[in-house]
């Protein structure tokens, strides 16, 4: 009879545990619909969808970019946190994030454990016209795609168990206390007066920083070290992760608005005009350094837009987000040069495009944020009020200084627990095999015959 190490059957039994608690937990009563919007409801069902799509989208952005041994591997860390979240979520992790206040840091754990209260719970102070259940689900997509967007930093070098112990220690640590900070009324963000429309904080800076804070701690791949170029594996898989996340990021920033009305409207523009001016900034730029206009070039730049605009798209006009677009895609494509002539192996640029990305978007929301488009935000520098600018500023570093410091230690904490870094040999092999006993190259091979 084969013998199963602890290690092996650890998780079952935390997932088979978590099954039976949630047999006994009491269901209360069912939603009055006469208090809510139906237009509403719809739209921000419909806008979660989009935001679970770009999920699989990061996969396939990811997945592009990689060798080809590695695809499959990156594909399946980016969409892990699809299950491992989800299941936090409803255990503690909305909690954390929502619930009753604790000192302006973190949620109370017990306000919504096991989404109890959350059925007839009142709606969001934030989005009043729908059920606090739709509330919560549109913030879910939101922490699942988080620990995603990391993947590109730590690709073709971690282990996959220990990435999903990553993605829990991940989101009970720094993605559940930013997000209590920046979109619960009592955080301590939102009370300084600290504007995130979308998650450019939470999302992108946090998820930056972390990938900065893993590409350091796991150390470069041996093809870097040994400076060995690898080519995208698949450009149109890149095309259509980049094209599915614009797709998505409607959802992401327009929904954010928490209603079909005129601001969603407004965000849903400045959303894809950004996107625009940033992905033919990146082209041009590439151009002037003499390279060829490319797809991959194009592609990265418009995901990098998207990400700059995230902050400031419900708070600043259209026309001022073809700058944002344009200057973000400028500063990242040139931090990604730099960061090509040191030895950090940030593999897929992670920190040059969703960190400095995030890092700008918010600074620049301190620009040229207006109340003329939301009168619940704040004029910002451009407006005469340079107050709002060094508010976003201070925050921009509480930010980055907690999820890089946060997320270095669970990165240290989890190599003390189990190896981090796959060995010589696997990396060699490539962790589609190694990791996952799948392998893209073969089903090509028989795809082909």
């Amino acid at each position: 009879m084969k013998r199963f190490s602890f290690k092996q059957v650890a998780p079952f039994l935390i997932l088979s545990i978590i099954s039976i608690i949630s047999i006994f937990v009491p269901t209360l009563s069912n939603y009055d619909d006469g208090k809510y919007n139906g237009a509403d409801i719809v739209w921000i069902l419909i806008s979660s969808a989009l935001v679970f799509l770009m999920t699989p989208a990061v996969a396939f952005f990811y997945g592009g970019m990689v060798n080809r041994k590695n695809i499959l591997s990156t594909m399946m860390k980016s969409v892990a946190s699809a299950g491992v979240v989800s299941i936090l979520w409803v255990i503690v992790g909305f909690s954390l994030c929502f619930g009753d206040d604790i000192h302006g840091f973190i949620g109370n754990p017990m306000t919504f454990l096991f989404f109890k209260n959350v059925n007839s719970g009142h709606p969001w102070p934030g989005m009043p016209s729908v059920p606090l259940t739709l509330f919560s689900l549109f913030q879910l997509m939101f922490a699942i795609i988080t620990p995603g967007l990391v993947v590109g930093a730590i690709a073709e070098r971690m282990r996959y168990t220990a990435f999903v112990l990553f993605s829990v220690l991940f989101l009970l640590f720094v993605y559940a206390p930013l997000a209590h900070w920046s979109w619960h009324p009592e955080g301590f963000l939102a009370k300084m007066g600290v504007l995130d429309f979308a998650g450019g904080t939470v999302v992108h800076i946090s998820a930056g920083c972390a990938a900065l804070a893993g590409a350091i701690v796991l150390k470069p791949r041996k093809a870097h070290v040994n400076h060995i170029a690898i080519s995208p594996a698949n450009i149109p898989y890149v095309l259509m992760g980049a094209a599915l996340l614009w797709f998505g990021w409607f959802g992401f920033n327009a929904g954010s608005a928490g209603s079909a009305g005129a601001l969603a409207v407004s965000a849903f523009a400045t959303t894809n005009t950004a996107a625009g001016a940033a992905g033919l900034s990146w082209m041009f730029i590439d151009v002037i350094k003499g390279k060829k206009p490319s797809l991959l070039g194009f592609s990265i730049g418009a995901v990098v837009g998207l990400v700059a605009i995230t902050p400031g798209a419900g708070f600043v006009a259209i026309p001022q987000s073809i700058f944002i677009g344009f200057i973000t895609a400028i500063i990242s494509n040139y931090a990604v040069d730099y960061k090509g002539k040191t030895s950090l192996d940030d593999t897929l640029d992670v920190f040059p495009c969703h960190g400095l990305g995030g890092i700008v978007g918010m600074l620049l929301t301190g620009v040229f944020a207006t109340k003329t488009i939301n009168g619940a935000g704040a004029d910002g520098l451009l407006y005469g009020n340079p107050s709002f600018f060094f508010t976003q500023f201070k925050a921009m570093i509480i930010v980055v200084v907690y999820s890089f410091i946060v997320s270095y230690g669970i990165f240290k904490l989890i190599n003390l627990i189990l190896p981090i870094r796959v060995s010589e040999d696997e990396e060699e092999l490539g962790l589609d095999v190694s990791q996952h006993d799948e392998n893209y190259l073969e089903f090509l091979i028989e795809k082909n015959n």
